[in-house]
């Protein structure tokens, strides 16, 4: 009775408190960019960027504030005197304020390149983390695909042995086999976890937030051979640096000549005009000044921007260049990890499987010895785990390839 009592409560309270799964996140190799625009702090923090360089931006270009004077003389006896106010604006007599407008909007421009640059670094590293993910899920599923059939092997070599038509130490033999099979896949099971545990970060998850990676490697494709730099977002902020150089060379340049300063003044002076006495008047006038060019002509300035120019242009240059080896590198790792997949699948992997075949019929047949079934289904189990990290190795480099080069 109190059994069925319990029972009762149990239920009762599974409908009143419903048990609830926590959602977990979805990605795929396909996908995993949008997580990380969307999610990851890093590239939150880095956009960042882009509002300090539009505060730079809204300050460059703009006139210093107006100056307001004031002055009063008078004589010892306080009888005469003079009393002055006045306003002055200092104004560039060359394109100054123009070419830091141009200089700022270059950085911004350079700000959100460099935002884009740090979004391709960790979409790059998702991607691989991805890959190694399915991978290594496709690893396990041969070993569990190869356990199924040691198992089965296995129970085959017991009933025999049960019968006294076989040996106990074959099957003992077998078994061993299947087990050391289970634990590669706990071994692997732990590496994805690892795996898993590294691309948390990159797509901005809390703890115990559940991660569900999905799809599969796809197939071995070889991309075209060409590589344009002028994707890379690092290589459009040398470019852009370059530019910055230029305008800052014209900039130091307009440098070469200080502002004038001009104003207007108004006043009032009292004086003695004996025998008549004091005399009051009202005074207005313009001021100028302007700074004569004698000992400071900006030269050290110009110099460096002249020298900095010649670097950031070489700089660009450099970058191009190392981009399309970078890509030429790994596509060529690409060509040789895909000839090395389609040589096990059409050539190694036939035989390995007649030859499984063969071993197995002649042990059945009492044509053969258990070792040399082993041998063949770990020669076989071999070749396709070097076929898994082949395609691995391939889908790596292929997110290199694509990295290097920016594409989405």
């Amino acid at each position: 009775m109190s059994k069925l009592l319990s029972t009762a409560v149990l239920a009762l309270a599974s409908m009143v408190y419903p048990l609830r799964a926590e959602p977990a996140v979805i990605v795929s190799l396909a996908s995993i960019g949008d997580r990380i625009r969307a999610q990851n702090p890093d590239l939150a923090a880095a956009r960042l960027r882009i509002q300090e360089a539009v505060g730079r931006m809204n300050q460059s270009g703009r006139l210093s504030n107006p100056e307001i004077e004031t002055g009063i003389e008078h004589n010892p006896r306080f009888r005469e005197g003079k009393f002055e106010v006045g306003v002055s604006q200092r104004f560039p007599i060359t394109d100054r304020l123009r070419l830091e407008k141009e200089v700022s909007l270059t950085e911004l421009k350079s700000s959100e390149a460099e935002v884009r640059e740090v979004e391709r670094l960790l979409i790059g590293q998702a991607r691989e983390a991805v890959v190694k993910v399915l991978a290594t899920r496709q690893r396990r599923e041969l070993l569990r695909e190869q356990s199924a059939v040691s198992k089965e092997f296995a129970t085959f070599l017991s009933d025999i042995a049960a019968k006294g038509e076989g040996s106990s130490l074959d099957a003992g033999q077998a078994k061993l086999e299947a087990t050391s099979l289970a634990m590669e896949m706990r071994q692997l099971d732990a590496s994805e976890t690892a795996f898993v545990g590294e691309l948390k970060p990159l797509l901005g998850m809390l703890p115990g937030e559940a991660l569900n990676v999905g799809g599969t490697l796809p197939e071995v494709s070889l991309p075209a051979t060409t590589a344009d730099p002028s994707r890379r977002p690092d290589f459009q902020v040398a470019k852009l640096g370059a530019l910055a150089a230029a305008q800052g060379v014209a900039l130091e340049q307009a440098r070469r000549y200080d502002d004038v300063e001009g104003g207007i003044f108004t006043g009032v002076e009292r004086t003695e005009d004996a025998p008549n006495g004091y005399d009051n008047e009202a005074i207005i006038g313009l001021r100028f000044k302007v700074a004569l060019p004698f000992w400071n002509k900006n030269d050290g300035a110009v110099q460096e921007a002249e020298a900095k120019q010649q670097r950031k242009e070489m700089e660009a240059i450099t970058l191009g260049r190392n981009i399309r080896l970078e890509a030429e590198a790994a596509r060529a790792e690409m060509q040789e990890w895909a000839k090395m997949i389609s040589e096990i699948n059409d050539t190694l992997l036939p035989l390995a499987d007649e030859q499984t075949k063969l071993t197995e019929d002649a042990y059945r047949n009492a044509q053969g010895e258990i070792q040399s079934v082993l041998r063949s289904r770990e020669k076989r189990l071999q070749l396709a785990a070097a076929r898994l990290d082949a395609l691995r190795e391939f889908h790596l480099a292929r997110v290199r390839h694509e990295t290097a080069l920016a594409k989405p």
